[in-house]
């Protein structure tokens, strides 16, 4: 799926029918699901909650005794420190329930931090579940049912909406800017927020994503 969306990012920026025909054609959209799938803001992060990705699979390594669900999380230089604290915490599992509650908070706070180190941003510590914004949901589903089509259409109303409105605060504002000064500085943050929107889609594409040595390692 990387692949396929990656070579209609190319298309879209060789295409001839300009920006907004990008977007009236739903490419931007499939943009910014890559820009979602493929950096490592912290507005995006949902790997430090409890119903994301990586707890699941802690989760999944303790109830079979296997660490080698979380090892795609973390780099092969982080292998040894969460391989023996994951024994540490299994063998306290038929232990002191309160003891082994905190032993294995103490093995997901470990595990996230480390896999927020290969992805180069801070831990923060650990949300509950629930608390992950219901477009990173919304990706998450469409990996599990293996079919991206119906998020992408959901997806472009609500991009195209948001780019529009960006685009026509922007012209409305350009038309009026020079008649004061207050005018002025509202035309310059709005003409900044959609500039800068589109900038960084192309960024993406010009750049690619830059993560740490983990995840460079994780793709190998």
């Amino acid at each position: 799926m990387e692949t396929k969306i990656k070579n209609q990012l190319e298309e879209s920026v060789s295409s001839k029918k300009g920006f907004m025909g990008t977007i009236k054609f739903g490419v931007l959209p499939i943009i910014l699901f890559a820009i979602v799938l493929f950096t490592s803001q912290p507005t995006f992060a949902h790997c430090d909650s409890y119903d994301g990705p990586v707890i699941k699979d802690a989760l999944l390594a303790l109830k079979t005794n296997d660490v080698n669900p979380v090892l795609k999380w973390i780099s092969k230089e982080q292998e040894n420190e969460i391989t023996s604290l994951f024994h540490k915490t299994y063998n306290l599992k038929n232990g002191d329930k309160e003891v082994y509650e905190i032993v294995e908070k103490h093995f997901f706070e470990t595990l996230v931090r480390l896999h927020r180190e290969t992805e180069g941003e801070p831990y923060t510590g650990l949300k509950p579940a629930g608390s992950t914004k219901q477009i990173i949901q919304m990706t998450d589903e469409a990996i599990k049912v293996g079919n991206v089509d119906g998020f992408l259409l959901k997806f472009n109303k609500h991009i195209e909406k948001v780019v529009r409105e960006k685009y026509d605060k922007v012209l409305q504002l350009s038309k009026v800017k020079d008649n004061s000064t207050d005018l002025g500085r509202t035309y310059v943050a709005a003409y900044v927020d959609y500039t800068h929107t589109i900038e960084k889609i192309f960024d993406i594409l010009e750049h690619g994503t830059e993560h740490g040595n983990g995840h460079a390692e994780h793709k190998e």
